[in-house]
């Protein structure tokens, strides 16, 4: 790990560097009357130019999210588009689990907590299968990286997916979009929206619907079932009141519906002491006695209220969210056990059947935000406002006897309240015409109060009852600098400090204790530089960052049982650098390039699990009681590369345009657990796509043909280890054409 001052010291003479060189840049290019347009963000709960955030933020809008998720793809197609971002799961659809600069949280119990926050039209959406959200009729995707406490609170250490909507207006507009694909892929997606009553009501209505077959054939017998299939059906409706010119109320209900396939796990797919496949590896078929099923129901409503006072606006955003989630799954990925005999169990050696479910019966989460701001001051601007979270959860978990017809042999209840109040405030002062501060101040107190009881055990052993609290408070506070090197180029500097509160984990249906987590505190310092370049037909926006963080909340997956354990490490560093670049080549050719580095490191010289009951070659020291050192590792499911491309090159004919778009994302090795082994790491992966088509008029109306990971790349995304090595592989290529007409 290379020391902070070193680090920083290092960029900031880059930084200034390169902004003299963008300067220089853009003095000398040539007038053009084809230019980049403003992006504008709320990173910071007012409406804002990008390159005015003394934060490092991306954003994914318009024809380039529509092209990423062609084929019906989910919320996961943003993995590796934004440097720093990585996204992996062991659910499918329903259970995302998010990574921003390393920082992340592999725990797959269905309370888990992530420090990557998802906020869904100004609500935050904390349980994880809220945050598997669909993507459709959005206006853009902001990705704030680095720590947003002050703002946006607890659990938001590594930083914020925001989506926004596209909101109601008085003209009448929409747009209806349709394409098939390869494994009979189905996607609509409507929006419809307008006038109802002149200058006072207006609505938006927008849904989607997506569909494929199973592609995955079980070939045991009797089957359990094809797999990978899945419908999904999605709706929202918006109505905006504005009584008065100074108010507005807008209304928010929407609604989201899946049945389908979980993830699929495939017994012993890795070749024992490395990190290939086995040979005759075949990505369209498996073996597997247990079931696989998964269904999600959500829905949620929320108001958002402004009032425009003259110097200042009041807003209140008021939320209510409801999910149900059933997910069952073939642990251990193939069939029979190896105490049946030869020819009984397989692919490979299976030592012991596993099969479980997790459930959420019911989950209701209520959210409340009053803030109040001032409306763009010359000199000093300010907002501050009020929080509160109640979080209602009961979680069923079930084990069952595959052999003996899938059963249920065990359960277990888990129930847990989550309350969380916070006040905040920031403000920002224009220190002189080039030089501006923002300081913020955040107070978060949260509790929570957990009981699990199991009421069957698949092993015979006794029904037990745990029960665990937590209550903390916690202050949250960010401050940085920003400087003006003319109109063209900011240069800036932040320091933040921000919170997760304590996690519960109590799965006991497999063991008889539950585990809690510490709160973390993470101290995270970030220089940047963002530049407006070649008479705005370029933006390069670079940031360098290092962090801290104390009691680091980790996730001891698997091991020797299907268990999970939190656990605190003591502390965890990570340095590196992004940079989000995009650029009008020439009037016919637009370029997009990010790229980001990322070292992280635990520094925990106690801190010792047991790894794989699957018994993988570690890597790390063994300790003499069988348990392995974690101190010095890196971070799991935290790639230290990532990189993107895109590239949209188009021809003017008569009536239109003829265009291709290509776009390719890629990531280096990551590592699936805490511990290091050769079997469960993952090299290099690189997935590109290509679309070509014809737009008519002003985008009247276009049709187009696509191609999505068109190298046909195959690569496991995650493993399991503690029955056997047991593994999950990314998607084949798909192909499909689409058509969308706006209007």
């Amino acid at each position: 790990m290379k020391p902070l001052s070193k680090t920083l010291y290092k960029f900031s003479v880059s930084t200034f560097a390169l902004a003299s060189v963008f300067t220089a840049a853009a003095a000398q290019a040539q007038e053009t009357d084809f230019i980049l347009e403003e992006i504008t963000v709320t990173a910071q709960k007012r409406t804002q130019n990008l390159q005015d955030v003394p934060s490092s933020v991306a954003t994914l809008s318009g024809e380039k999210m529509d092209i990423l998720k062609s084929g019906g793809a989910d919320i996961k197609f943003m993995s590796a588009r934004v440097p720093s971002l990585y996204i992996e799961t062991s659910f499918g659809r329903t259970f995302p689990r998010f990574y921003i600069r390393g920082l992340g949280n592999s725990d797959f119990d269905l309370n888990a907590s992530q420090p990557v926050s998802l906020v869904y039209d100004g609500v935050v959406l904390e349980n994880p299968i809220l945050k598997g959200a669909p993507i459709f009729d959005l206006e853009r995707v902001e990705v704030l990286r680095g720590p947003q406490g002050t703002l946006f609170g607890r659990n938001t250490i590594a930083g914020i997916i925001k989506l926004e909507s596209r909101k109601p207006t008085q003209e009448t507009e929409g747009y209806v979009r349709a394409s098939y694909g390869r494994f009979n892929a189905v996607e609509l997606e409507a929006a419809v929206g307008g006038a109802l009553v002149k200058d006072k009501l207006s609505y938006r209505i927008s849904g989607m619907y997506q569909r494929q077959d199973d592609w995955v054939d079980n070939t045991q017998t009797p089957k359990n079932g094809d797999l990978e299939g899945y419908v999904e059906a999605a709706a929202r409706l918006q109505i905006l009141y504005t009584p008065t010119e100074e108010t507005a109320v807008l209304l928010n209900g929407h609604i989201r519906s899946m049945d389908g396939t979980a993830t699929v796990f495939r017994a012993n797919i890795i070749d024992r002491g490395t990190e290939n496949l086995v040979d005759g590896f075949d990505r369209f078929s498996v073996s597997t006695d247990g079931r696989n099923e998964q269904a999600l129901d959500a829905h949620g409503v929320n108001m958002n209220i402004t009032h425009d006072f003259g110097s200042m606006t009041l807003t209140s955003i008021t939320g209510y969210e409801y999910g149900k989630v059933f997910s069952r799954g073939d642990i251990d990925g193939g069939y029979g056990a190896a105490f049946l005999g030869a020819g009984n169990f397989g692919p490979g050696f299976i030592p012991f059947p596993s099969e479980s479910a997790g459930e959420i019966p019911g989950l209701d989460q209520w959210t409340q935000e009053v803030r109040l701001a001032t409306n763009d001051n010359e000199t000093v601007n300010f907002q501050v406002g009020a929080f509160y979270f109640h979080e209602s959860l009961t979680i069923n978990n079930y084990s069952y006897d595959t052999l003996g017809g899938g059963g249920v042999n065990g359960f277990a209840v888990q129930n847990q309240t989550t309350k969380a109040f916070a006040l905040f405030g920031n403000v920002d002062v224009n220190v002189s015409e080039d030089f501006k501060v923002t300081a913020g101040l955040r107070y978060s107190d949260d509790k929570k109060d957990f009981i699990a009881t199991r009421t069957q055990s698949p092993f015979g052993a006794p029904n037990i009852t745990v029960t665990e609290n937590t209550k903390e408070d916690n202050i949250s506070w960010d401050v940085s600098g920003t400087y003006t090197v003319n109109e063209d180029v900011n240069v800036y500097g932040r320091i933040a400090k921000g919170f997760r509160a304590p996690s519960i984990q109590g799965r006991i249906i497999f063991g008889d204790t539950s585990s809690v987590a510490s709160s973390e505190t993470i101290h995270s310092f970030e220089v940047g530089v963002k530049a407006d370049v070649m008479e705005n037909r370029g933006r390069v926006n670079l940031a360098a960052y290092y962090y801290n963080v104390d009691d680091m909340q980790l996730t001891a997956v698997g091991g020797t049982g299907n268990v999970t354990e939190l656990i605190n490490a003591d502390k965890v560093k990570g340095f590196g650098f992004e940079a989000d670049m995009e650029f009008l080549v020439t009037e016919n050719l637009a370029t997009t390039f990010g790229v980001s580095y990322n070292d992280t490191e635990i520094q925990d010289s106690n801190l010792n699990i047991f790894p794989g009951g699957s018994g993988p070659v570690v890597l790390d020291p063994v300790n003499v009681n069988g348990t392995v050192s974690l101190d010095g590792n890196p971070l799991p499911n935290a790639p230290k590369w990532v990189m993107n491309f895109t590239a949209r090159y188009s021809v003017p004919v008569a009536s239109g345009e003829i265009f291709a778009f290509t776009d390719w994302a890629y990531r280096s090795r990551v590592n699936f657990f805490l511990y290091e082994s050769v079997e469960f790491s993952e090299r290099n992966l690189l997935e590109g796509g290509l679309r070509a088509g014809y737009v008519h008029g002003d985008n009247e109306w276009q049709v187009a043909a696509y191609i999505r990971n068109i190298t046909n790349n195959l690569s496991r995304t995650g493993g399991i280890d503690f029955n056997n090595l047991t593994g999950f592989v990314n998607e084949p290529r798909r192909w499909g054409i689409e058509a969308k007409m706006n209007f």
